[in-house]
This record gives C-alpha cells, sequence and structure tokens, in this order.
C-alpha cells in the first residue's frame, strides 16, 4: 500500500546504557516526560495520531457501521439484576444514549424479609419508588474522562462512600454523601486508591500509594474529622509488597493484607472496635500465600506454598489462631482459587482441567466443632468452554448468585439455591439485532507446545459461515502473565467479526492460572519465553488443522498480552498478517531496571530483576524494543493511553519508533494515542465500542474484507 502522507519519523538521540559489559542504544529515550507535557513528545504523538487518521480515513464507512451493529446490540435502558442488602434492593441502570449508570436503589416490600430464589423486585405503579443515590452522567458531564472504583453503602444503609477518577491515572478521590438526599457529609479524602470500606457506621479504611504508586499505607477516617488527622493503621516498607483490603462475607471484619507476587500476609481489623487498630492474622512467611475470611466463631483461610501450590483451606478458632484444622486438603490437580462463606456454607471455587467449578458444602452450626469438608455439591454447566464469576450475595441466606456466560452464551446471573440444588436464572443479557445462540459453535482444542505439554484453545465460530478448509480469517487472543485466567466469556461487539465469517480464538498459554498454579509458574521468570512459543504453537496448530493460513491470521493482546504480540512479532513475524497491541508492556528491560516507574519493585518476583546477570539477559532476549531487526512484519495497530500509571505511554511510542527506523517492508505501521485517558482507555460504554470498531475496521482492511464504497 502506499499513502501519500507519509509515517512520522521520531527524531533520534543516543541515549547510551550499560550493565554486565554490554551496551544498549535507546535512540528514543526521550520520548518517556513523566510530567507529560513536553511539547516535542505530545507533538510526535499527534503526529502519529495524524497519521492514522490519515490511513483509516477509507475504512471510516465500515468503521461507523461495526459502531452501528456493536451498540445496536444493546438494550440501552436496562437494570442491573437487583442485589438485597438489608431492607433495600440495590441495582445500577443504564438510560437511552447515556454513557454512565446510575446507582439505585428501593425498598423490598413488607413481609418480604426472607430472601428466596424466587424473589423478583416489584416495579410497577405500586411498587416502592426508585431513588437514585448517584448519577454518573452528571458527574461526568465536564470531564473527559470518569470512573467510579468503589460505591460502598454503611452498614446502616444511611451514608455512600465512593472512589472517583476523572483522569484515568488510577488516583482517586473518596467522597461520602447522605444515601435519600445526596448531600456531602465532611470533606472528600483525596489522593487515594479504590480500595476503601466501612468500619462500622461513622468510620472508614482505605489506602493510599507511595511515588511510584504502590499501594503502601492502610488509615483509618472518623467522619466529620479532617484527613490530616486520620490514624495510619500500617505502612508496608518492603517495595516489593503492596497492601490490598477486603471485608468479611460476614461483615464483622476487615481484612488488610500485604502482597509480594507470592508472599501474602494478613492483618485484622475488628469493625465493632476499629480504634483497637490491626491485629496479625497469618504472619509473614516468604513463598505462602493466605487468604482470610469469618464466620461465627473462626477464621476460614486458604493457604498456598511451594508443597501446596493449588492450594488448601483450614480454619482457626478466633480466640487461636495457631490451632489450624484442614477443612480442604491440598489436590494436585486441582486448583482452589477461591472460597465464599455464608452462615451456613461454604463455596469453593475450583479450576480442574482448565475449567472453573463451583462446588458448595454444608457446615455445622456455628458453635460446634469445624471438621474436613465431605458430601460437596457441583454446580453444573453446559458448554464446552465457559467463564463463571461469583457475585455479591447476601451472607446469612442460603443463596449463591453467580454469573455464566462464554463465547456464545450472554452474562446470564443466576441464584443457586444451596440447601435445595434449585437454580433460577435471574436475567440474560440482553444482545439485540436478532442474535441467535445456536448459531454458534464453541469448540476446545488443544495445541501441542514444543515441550510436549498441551495448550487449551477456545474456539468460536458461526457454523453456517465458516468452511474450515483453510481459508477463513480468525482472530487469535492471549495474554499468559500474572496467574490471570482468561476464561472464554460474551463480548457482544465480537459478533461483528463473527457474523463476518471470522473464527474467534483465546490460547490459554502458560504465565496464566488457567490448568493451576503451575502452568502460571512455567510461564514467568526465567521460563517467560514458553508464554511466547506456547502462543506460537496455537497459531501453528490453528494453521495445520485448517482453522486458518498465515494469510488470514490475525493476533491480538493487552498490557502482558502486548508484550506477548511484540515479542512473537520478532520472533515469527511471517506467521501473522495482522496484529493489535493495545497498551503493550513492550520495553521490558529498560522499564525493569528503573525501580522510580511506578510497578517496577513489585514486578521483579513476576519478570526478574535484570540487576541480577542472568536475568538480564534472558530478559534482553526477548523484551521486544530491545529485539526489533531488520525484517518484514506484518500489519501491526498499536494503541495507548497518555495517563496510562500501568505501562508508560513512551514504551509503545518507543517500539513504534524503532519498528518504523528498522522494518524492511512498507505494510502499515500504526500508533494511536489517547491524549486523556488511561491504561483502561475511554471510560463510557460507547466510547469504549467506538474502539472495537476502529480495531475491527484495521483488521477488516488488512485482511482486504472492506467493501468498495458504494457496494
Amino acid at each position: 500500500m502506499s499513502y501519500s502522507q507519509s509515517p512520522p519519523v521520531a527524531k533520534k538521540v543516543e541515549h547510551k546504557m550499560e550493565l554486565f559489559g554490554d551496551v544498549r542504544i535507546d535512540n528514543y529515550y526521550w520520548l518517556r516526560d513523566d510530567s507529560r507535557k513536553n511539547a516535542d513528545v505530545i507533538s510526535y504523538l499527534q503526529q502519529e495520531n495524524a497519521y492514522t487518521d490519515f490511513v483509516m480515513s477509507g475504512t471510516k464507512q465500515v468503521e461507523e457501521q461495526i459502531y452501528g451493529e456493536i451498540r445496536g446490540r444493546i438494550k440501552e435502558d436496562d437494570i442491573s439484576v437487583p442485589e438485597r442488602k438489608g431492607p433495600y434492593y440495590y441495582y445500577k441502570r443504564t438510560l437511552d444514549g447515556k454513557e454512565y449508570v446510575q446507582y439505585c436503589r428501593r425498598f423490598v416490600p413488607r413481609g418480604e424479609e426472607v430472601v428466596s430464589v424466587h424473589d423478583v423486585m416489584p416495579t410497577g405503579p405500586g411498587a416502592p419508588p426508585e431513588h437514585v443515590i448517584l448519577d454518573e452522567n452528571d458527574k461526568a458531564q465536564n470531564q473527559s474522562y470518569y470512573c467510579i472504583g468503589a460505591f460502598e453503602v454503611s452498614p446502616n444503609n444511611k451514608l455512600v462512600a465512593y472512589a472517583e477518577d476523572t483522569k484515568g491515572d488510577e488516583i482517586y478521590t473518596v467522597y461520602v454523601i447522605d444515601a435519600e438526599t445526596g448531600a456531602p457529609v465532611g470533606k472528600p479524602l483525596a489522593s487515594v486508591t479504590s480500595y476503601l470500606k466501612w468500619a462500622g457506621n461513622d468510620a472508614l479504611v482505605y489506602i493510599t500509594m507511595d511515588e511510584i504508586l504502590r499501594p503502601d499505607k492502610a488509615w483509618l477516617h472518623k467522619l466529620g474529622t479532617e484527613q490530616s488527622t486520620d490514624t495510619c493503621l500500617y505502612h508496608e516498607k518492603d517495595d516489593m509488597f503492596s497492601l490490598d483490603l477486603q471485608a468479611s462475607e460476614s461483615k464483622k471484619y476487615l481484612f488488610i493484607a500485604s502482597e509480594s507476587k507470592f508472599t501474602r500476609f494478613n492483618f485484622y481489623l475488628d469493625v465493632s472496635r476499629p480504634e483497637d487498630g490491626l491485629t496479625v492474622l497469618t504472619p509473614r512467611v516468604d513463598g505462602v500465600d493466605t487468604f482470610p475470611s469469618h464466620r461465627g466463631n473462626h477464621f476460614f483461610i486458604r493457604r498456598r506454598s511451594e508443597e501446596i501450590f493449588n492450594s488448601e483451606v483450614v480454619a482457626c478458632p478466633l480466640d487461636n489462631i495457631s490451632a489450624t484444622t484442614v477443612l480442604l486438603p491440598h489436590r494436585e490437580s486441582v486448583k482452589i482459587q477461591d472460597i465464599q462463606l455464608f452462615l451456613n456454607h461454604i463455596v469453593v471455587f475450583e479450576r480442574e482441567d482448565g475449567l472453573p467449578k463451583i462446588v458448595v458444602y454444608s457446615l455445622p452450626d456455628i458453635g460446634e466443632p469445624l471438621r474436613s469438608l465431605e458430601g460437596g455439591r457441583a454446580v453444573d454447566f453446559t458448554d464446552a468452554t465457559y467463564s463463571v464469576d461469583l457475585s455479591e450475595s447476601e451472607f446469612s441466606s442460603s443463596i449463591l448468585r453467580f454469573c455464566y456466560s462464554s463465547l456464545r452464551t450472554p452474562p446470564s446471573t443466576y441464584d443457586y439455591d444451596m440447601t435445595s440444588g434449585v437454580s433460577i436464572l435471574k436475567k440474560v443479557e440482553t444482545v439485540l439485532g436478532g442474535f441467535d445462540t445456536n448459531k454458534y459453535v464453541t469448540e476446545r482444542k488443544w495445541a501441542t507446545a514444543l515441550d510436549g505439554t498441551k495448550v487449551p484453545l477456545s474456539i468460536v465460530y458461526r457454523k453456517d459461515l465458516v468452511k474450515l478448509d483453510g481459508s477463513d480469517p480468525l482472530l487469535l487472543y492471549g495474554y499468559g502473565s500474572y496467574e490471570i485466567c482468561i476464561d472464554p466469556s460474551f463480548k457482544g461487539s465480537r459478533i461483528s467479526l463473527l457474523d463476518r465469517g471470522f473464527i474467534y480464538t483465546i490460547a490459554n498459554i502458560r504465565g496464566g492460572g488457567e490448568m493451576g498454579r503451575q502452568w502460571y509458574e512455567n510461564g514467568k521468570l526465567l521460563k517467560k519465553k514458553n508464554t511466547f512459543t506456547d502462543f506460537i504453537s496455537c497459531a501453528e496448530y490453528l494453521i495445520e488443522n485448517k482453522y486458518c493460513s498465515k494469510e488470514k491470521l490475525c493476533i491480538d493482546g493487552r498490557s502482558a498480552g502486548g508484550l506477548l504480540i511484540g515479542a512473537v512479532l520478532n520472533m515469527r513475524p511471517d506467521l501473522f498478517k495482522a496484529a493489535v497491541a493495545g497498551v503493550p508492556f513492550v520495553d521490558v528491560l529498560t522499564t525493569m531496571l528503573d525501580p522510580t516507574i511506578p510497578l517496577t519493585t513489585s514486578e521483579w518476583e513476576e519478570w526478574g530483576d535484570p540487576r541480577k546477570e542472568e536475568f538480564y539477559f534472558y530478559m534482553k532476549s526477548y523484551s521486544p524494543v530491545d529485539n526489533v531487526k531488520a525484517q518484514h512484519y506484518p500489519d501491526i495497530l498499536v494503541t495507548t493511553g497518555l495517563n496510562d500509571p500501568r505501562v508508560l505511554y513512551s514504551e509503545p511510542a518507543k517500539f513504534v519508533a524503532k519498528l518504523r527506523d528498522m522494518k524492511t517492508d512498507d505494510n502499515p505501521l500504526l500508533f494511536k494515542c489517547e491524549l486523556g485517558a488511561g491504561h483502561f482507555s475511554k471510560s463510557g460504554r460507547f466510547e469504549k465500542l467506538q474502539e472495537d470498531a476502529f480495531t475491527y475496521a484495521f483488521i477488516l482492511k488488512s485482511l482486504n474484507m472492506v467493501p468498495a464504497l458504494g457496494n
């Protein structure tokens, strides 16, 4: 393709870095400006955006068409499944044409105090009226970005504390309001995280960050007092550790955890006596992770160590925390991912063979001794591959709420009666525009990695449109880091690809947590390259098995998945037709050598600490910026956000500049930088769809699938 407007050329300013006798030259180091105000830098980013607009101007029509399709599938005026909390139903409402949500509640009618799976919130003329507690649309009016990171109702339902970010940099301001009148209560809390919980009805616990955006201090704030007089409950000085804050399902305790990538220890705060401060629940033991909860006179703890790598569940009396009883022992083939406690039940969220499972056990009455759990009941699911998430449930009830979806099943919320085993479907996300789940097929396949490991693939396509003879277009997605599980879930915008004959595939490569803890251990540190070679093996499997050909294979990944895309582009540029790298972590070595960059110190346990020679050379061997070569590359789209605190915008900027300088082809390379957003792109629900439409238009253009104008 030839364009009359030529791509921007970033100036070169030599920046020399030397370590272990190894010299690296970074000609584009100047693109990093932490103030994000340098005129040369902003000008370069604007030139790149203008070039992207120019190249994509011919596909504007198809982009708008896709946006119309995607938006047309959404029921714009809708409500979430109401959640019972005391005398109220709480829910979110979306409105026609509005980007943001309203937080609402209404009274539960009298005489319906007992929670049942058959509960339906009355909405008719005789029903208790709806009350809008907060309307994000009003708050977002003069903001280019708006996000509420926490919305916490006080135990007595009278007040609401919420955390607001108006830049996308994940630094929040917390406001407390009267739930009925919306009137402010006290002064806002400035420069905090979205970790926020009530400690009783007149105090809040929150967490703040240090200058490298590491959550390092937990605070107790009494309503009506100045933030400057708040009590610091704990300060984590070790820069490998970050703080986390959770409430027990019983709402009687708050847990403050300090965690690194493989160690986690906990303190508890008795909500009825917050002035007593924190008590150690599980001490810091390197290599041991603990996740606590509470019911009756026991703490329940999910515990992981090197030996019990897939976790066990133990319990201990509140007054004797060293006397632990094993409730669920460790199993080599089943990972315990999470537990959820109820008054009479414990729900265990497990993974086996890469698929999530929910198992429910009855618990003895409070005060009775706890023994090893037996006779668990598993919840049944239908699709070959699927995703299931636990939702907030009422602790004192016997009703578990979960959300199920698959690549062909829209998100479906169920209430499951743990006593009777009855499941009631409460809501299926409406998908307009004639969507019929029966037109689509989901499959699960296994590719063989270089070392013989079987890697799962989740596949979806529309059965009346694909030929499965190698001629179909295919989009392959991957992530593969931080033990995160990319379970196959539904995404309405994806139908615009499937209905154009695409096959969509997720590669569950090592570095993720899908196949248990060791799946993660075998894709990090000095085994990180397994993540990339697994992805290449998955791509080759799809080609060999006639799902697509090299000429029709497109790949996509975000953040650490953008590192994956950058790495495989350098390793096997011949294998792909087009690649999309979103907010990609591509300058691995330089970033991990700089402890002043957010996340660096806490991430040494994920990627390695390159101040040690073995890690330095290993990381250098795959870091995308360090491995750009003079070779042909496929079509590439790179996106970023200027305010991103997780992956500095300068990483993708350098990658693009270096690719422009070195690649030997004329294939399009586009760089799109949102100048008013962070890691999670724009904040409005429709604005986000515009990004999907743009990405899909790029892929269609690359595959020569954009219809000629007038057709």
